[in-house]
């Protein structure tokens, strides 16, 4: 199949899953590869974390991210095809910005390593919450968010019917509670993401950032932060460093792939079908016709070879 045409969607956090990768790293030489690197650069097996599990290992930050990132590496290069756009959700961010060169594997993943302990380390565990608030009026939330005390701000807005506030717990529980909206969920999170709080891991981010080579992406990639086609290296960077303390605009970002590029085939290029669900959803409500792949193994290379 030929997916010249098509926007390659890579997943964020809370797409892991005890297994990702193992078949992977035990059919191609590429995965065993990959796995291998990983380890080497971080100084520990988080492959087997990755294939064994425990479940509580493998959900902190700091190996969430590099573990995801290497699957939908490793995915990408044994899919060698190039699509027309790219745009990953939070940390997929970083892996889109990998599959279109900007970045060097090892690199990449030593960056989201130190990224996940840097948002970890910038709040206190206990002070700050998430939660997703399901069916809520976007009016209705900023009004909220604006009028609440403390700190406490939009983190992602998923769809046209999801939100997620980020900041100090007390805060995000009266937005809730002044909200009310028809369903919400306090997400299992180690630290309000994507919240002013996480000005510390931007700062400290942008250090390794600025000592990081970027190079022009092979493709361009939609940032999280501006909904901007990136084709820099200089700017790819300057998103990613905005990215940690700012919202991910991700219904933004899937408007902008829908209706003013009018792409029609996606691909979610890594464990999950988290995003595959947002834009199939997206899609019926803007009235789109789309044609969606989840490619997170190897029986999936197999239906798009």
């Amino acid at each position: 199949m030929n997916l010249k045409d098509s926007a390659f969607l890579f997943p964020g956090q809370g797409s892991q899953v005890i297994g990702m990768g193992r078949d992977l790293a035990e059919q191609t030489d590429e995965g065993r590869r990959m796995f291998s690197q990983t380890d080497d650069v971080l100084g520990y097996a988080l492959s087997d974390i990755c294939f064994n599990g425990p479940e509580e290992e493998l959900k902190l930050t700091h190996n969430t991210q590099p573990a995801l990132l290497t699957v939908s590496c490793i995915l990408y290069r044994l899919l060698g095809q190039v699509p027309a756009i790219a745009a990953g959700h939070s940390l997929g961010e970083y892996s889109a910005f990998t599959c279109a060169g900007t970045l060097e594997f090892a690199r990449a993943v030593s960056l989201v390593h130190n990224r996940g302990r840097y948002m970890q380390e910038a709040v206190p565990v206990g002070r700050g919450a998430m939660a997703a608030l399901i069916g809520a009026d976007v009016d209705a939330v900023k009004a909220a968010l604006e009028s609440a005390e403390g700190v406490v701000s939009l983190a992602n807005h998923n769809s046209a019917s999801q939100l997620v506030i980020s900041g100090e717990k007390a805060a995000v529980e009266d937005v809730v509670s002044r909200v009310a909206p028809p369903r919400h969920v306090f997400l299992p999170v180690s630290a309000p993401f994507h919240s002013p709080l996480m000005a510390p891991a931007e700062e400290r981010l942008a250090v390794d950032l600025e000592a990081t080579p970027f190079a022009d992406p092979a493709f361009p990639v939609i940032n999280n932060v501006d909904v901007r086609e990136v084709t820099g290296g200089d700017e790819a960077r300057d998103g990613l460093r905005r990215q940690v303390s700012r919202p991910v605009l991700w219904f933004e970002t899937m408007r902008y792939l829908l209706v003013d590029l009018g792409i029609e085939t996606y691909v979610e290029v890594g464990s999950g079908r988290v995003l595959s669900g947002l834009i199939k959803r997206t899609a019926r409500e803007l009235d789109k016709r789309v044609e969606i792949f989840s490619l997170s193994g190897i029986e999936d290379l197999k239906q798009l070879a």
